[in-house]
């Protein structure tokens, strides 16, 4: 039980050239519309137990070949097999009902998913722990945030053991916490034998988590094997960066992606004594970058005008993971070569932090501030809270987990 097969799996939908066009195909037979392909000639299999990602860009035929998996779309051709119960959590709240409460949500999810009544009722108590949304499981879904969707479709969805768990991108609207949650659960399944098909867009989780990967990419597989090596392929595409694998020795090149926009989650903060701009993340060239090989140097760099005169000034830094934990945090105060410096309204300074960049693979937020010491109590005179978002990228075959890369050398030698 949990073998996937996909065989031969192709998808079309009827393209028509106006809102009248379908109308007249109806009535006079004649076709009126074109065929677009959005999936051509899929084919792969998944056995029992295994973990796959799917990775690829939006609109490349992820979310349409998982809808064909779970059978909620049926193929243009092909076909696909999927032997024992499957668990599936793709668009968010899909299969829900804004007008019910979550528990009858749960309710109707779970008849749908196979279980009787009886089975939900001894399953509920369960689902509203694993959920953790309080009293709200009592409430019509249309009170809920999109995160508590998601608690809740996951938590009816994994009740108890499926054979296929399918978990699409719905999971990255959750809180962090709820995310660390969903994915001990998800390893859980794994280890007990629950076969695993998982499409993300980031990859580091994919190579953590996975066996395999399958790269999509227009509608066709692009690549298909280990998930180190298919995130790598997927990465040279989407950020134009090539990796140093087994496969090759390319050389690296800096980059830069205007998608990582920071600016619905910046916060800023402070007397306004001071003002940050021109924040930057600089590599070893000078080049502006945001996709940063791992290992390789960078700088952080931000200009500040001061706007009132201020003595004892001191400059920091930040560095943040996606669930707010510090990584790494520095002052110009810090370096005994710095000496606390003063400022007269109207000048400026520029600020320039050297990096040795050793933080393995991963998405982080970059945090910049400005002080001065005053009487009682340092005043933050200015701070921008998770200014902009850089991704780091793996620039080795070997696996690094954690924040830091310490890696410097190992020695092993028979006794």
């Amino acid at each position: 039980m949990g073998t996937i097969v996909v065989t031969n799996v192709s998808k079309a939908y009827k393209r028509y050239p106006n809102k009248w066009a379908r109308m007249l195909e109806w009535i006079t037979g004649r076709h009126q519309h074109k065929k677009a392909w959005v999936l051509r000639d899929i084919n792969f299999t998944i056995d029992p137990g295994e973990a796959v990602g799917i990775v690829g860009i939006n609109g490349a035929g992820k979310s349409t070949l998982l809808k064909i998996i779970t059978g909620t779309t049926q193929p243009t051709t092909g076909s696909v097999r999927v032997d024992g119960r499957v668990a599936a959590l793709l668009e968010l709240g899909m299969g829900f009902h804004a007008d019910f409460t979550g528990r009858q949500n749960a309710y109707m999810t779970g008849q749908l998913l196979g279980y009787s009544v009886h089975e939900i009722d001894v399953l509920m108590p369960r689902i509203e722990a694993f959920a953790d949304i309080g009293d709200y499981i009592d409430q019509p879904l249309r009170m809920y945030s999109s995160g508590m969707q998601v608690r809740l479709a996951f938590a009816v969805s994994t009740a108890t053991r499926p054979d296929v768990l399918i978990v699409d991108e719905a999971l990255s609207v959750g809180d962090a916490a709820f995310q660390r949650k969903c994915f001990r659960r998800i390893q859980e399944y794994k280890e007990a034998g629950t076969t695993l098909l998982f499409v993300s867009h980031d990859t580091e989780t994919v190579k953590k988590i996975c066996d395999r990967a399958i790269f999509v990419n227009g509608g066709i597989i692009s690549k298909i094997g280990k998930a180190r090596s298919v995130c790598d392929a997927y990465e040279r595409l989407l950020f134009g960066v090539a990796v140093n694998t087994n496969e090759s020795k390319n050389e690296i090149v800096p980059i830069y992606d205007a998608n990582l926009v920071s600016k619905s989650v910046e916060v800023q903060y402070g007397s306004r004594g001071a003002e940050i701009t021109n924040v930057s993340i600089l590599d070893a060239e000078g080049a502006v970058t945001n996709i940063i090989p791992e290992g390789h140097p960078i700088s952080v760099n931000y200009d500040v005008g001061f706007n009132e005169s201020a003595d004892c000034v001191n400059f920091g830094m930040m560095v943040k993971s996606v669930d707010g934990v510090c990584v790494y945090a520095t002052n110009a105060n810090a370096n005994i070569q710095n000496s606390k410096k003063s400022f007269q309204s109207g000048e400026s300074a520029r600020v320039r932090f050297s990096l040795q960049g050793n933080l393995v693979p991963g998405t982080y937020y970059l945090n910049v501030g400005v002080t001065k010491e005053g009487l009682e109590k340092e005043e933050m005179l200015h701070r921008r809270v998770d200014v902009l978002i850089f991704r780091v990228v793996s620039a080795h075959p070997y696996s690094s987990n954690g924040f830091a890369n310490l890696f410097g050398n190992v020695e092993v030698k028979k006794k």
